[in-house]
C-alpha cells in the first residue's frame, strides 16, 4: 500500500488484521520524507473461517479510501503470468528458465517471444511455446500490434525483456505500467543506449555493472529495481568486459523478477521502494 503519510497508519492496518484473528508474518514500511509518502508491505494470515478473500478486501476498502491509498491485496499462493521477450543472446533467458524449472519464482511462463528464431530449441527444451515476430523498420507497428494482441489473449501480467533488442512503443509500454522489466548492460545512469560495454572500455572504467528497471517511455530511465557491479582492470579487453557483464546481467534480472513476482517492489515516482 502507498498513501500520503500520517500518524496511525500501521496501527490501523495491524488492528484490522487483529480483529480478524490474524497473525502478521512479515511487515516492512518506509516513509519518503521528501514526498511525505508512506509505503508498506504486510504478509499475514487469518483462520480460514474468518472471511473469504473478497470479503476481506471489501472490508479494508473504506480504510484505504480514507487513506487515499493505492493498494493491492493478493493471496500468497497467486502466480504471475510472465511472457519473456528475447532476441539472440541466451544467457538471461537460460537463467530465468532454469530458476523457473526448480520452482524459484511464483510465476508461470506460457510464452516466449522473439524477433529471431535462434532460441526456439531452448524454449522447446523447457516445453514453452515460442513465437517469432520478425521485426523490421517497415513492419514494427504491425508486429507490435500482433504481440499486444497475443499478450492480451494469454492474460499476461508481466513482460520480461531478457536482452530483447527492440525499443517498445509508448502504446506497448502503456499496456503494462510497472509491468515490463528490462535488463540494461550498464550501471545506470552511466552509459545508456547501445554498446555500453564499448563505451565503458573506451572510457577506461574500473567498475562495470548491470541494471534491471521498469520500462517507461523514456529509454533506460525507468525506476531501478536492482543493480550489481564487478571490478575490471586495464588488462581486460572489450570481450572480457562483455563476458563479465553477462554474468551480472543474468543474476540481476533474475533477482528483479523474483522481487517483482513476490510483490516486494513499490514504485515511487522515478524510484522504487524494494522490501527484500
Amino acid at each position: 500500500m502507498t498513501c500520503p503519510d500520517r500518524p496511525g497508519l500501521v496501527s490501523t492496518i495491524s488492528r484490522f488484521i487483529y480483529e480478524r484473528e490474524g497473525n502478521i508474518l512479515d511487515l516492512d514500511e518506509h516513509v519518503d520524507p521528501a514526498g511525505k509518502t508512506f509505503f508498506i508491505r504486510v504478509a499475514w494470515n487469518i483462520p480460514s473461517d474468518n472471511g473469504s478473500f473478497e470479503e476481506i478486501r471489501d472490508a479494508f476498502r473504506p480504510a484505504a479510501e480514507d487513506f487515499n491509498a493505492t493498494w493491492i491485496l493478493r493471496p500468497s499462493g497467486s502466480r504471475t503470468r510472465v511472457a519473456v521477450f528475447v532476441s539472440r543472446y541466451d544467457h538471461c533467458l537460460q537463467e530465468i528458465l532454469w530458476r523457473h524449472s526448480i520452482g524459484e519464482f511464483p510465476i508461470d511462463i506460457p510464452l516466449i517471444v522473439s524477433n529471431h528464431s535462434d532460441l526456439s530449441d531452448l524454449a522447446a527444451r523447457y516445453g514453452i511455446p515460442f513465437r517469432v515476430f520478425p521485426v523490421t523498420a517497415l513492419n514494427k507497428h504491425e508486429m507490435e500490434e500482433r504481440q499486444m494482441e497475443l499478450l492480451s489473449d494469454m492474460r499476461i501480467d508481466t513482460v520480461i525483456l531478457a536482452r530483447y533488442m527492440q525499443i517498445l512503443s509508448p502504446r506497448f509500454v502503456g499496456m503494462y505500467p510497472s509491468g515490463i522489466i528490462n535488463i540494461h548492460h550498464s550501471f545506470l545512469p552511466a552509459f545508456v543506449g547501445g554498446n555500453p560495454y564499448r563505451q565503458a572500455y573506451e572510457r577506461g572504467v574500473k567498475i562495470i555493472g548491470a541494471t534491471s528497471h521498469y520500462v517507461t517511455e523514456d529509454l533506460d530511465e525507468g525506476p531501478i529495481i536492482e543493480q550489481d557491479i564487478i571490478r575490471v582492470t586495464h588488462k581486460d579487453t572489450l570481450e572480457d568486459l562483455i563476458r563479465k557483464g553477462r554474468d551480472l546481467e543474468r543474476l540481476v534480472l533474475a533477482k528483479a523478477l523474483r522481487l517483482h513476482a513476490n510483490n516486494r517492489i513499490l514504485v515511487n515516482g522515478k524510484k522504487t521502494v524494494v522490501f527484500d
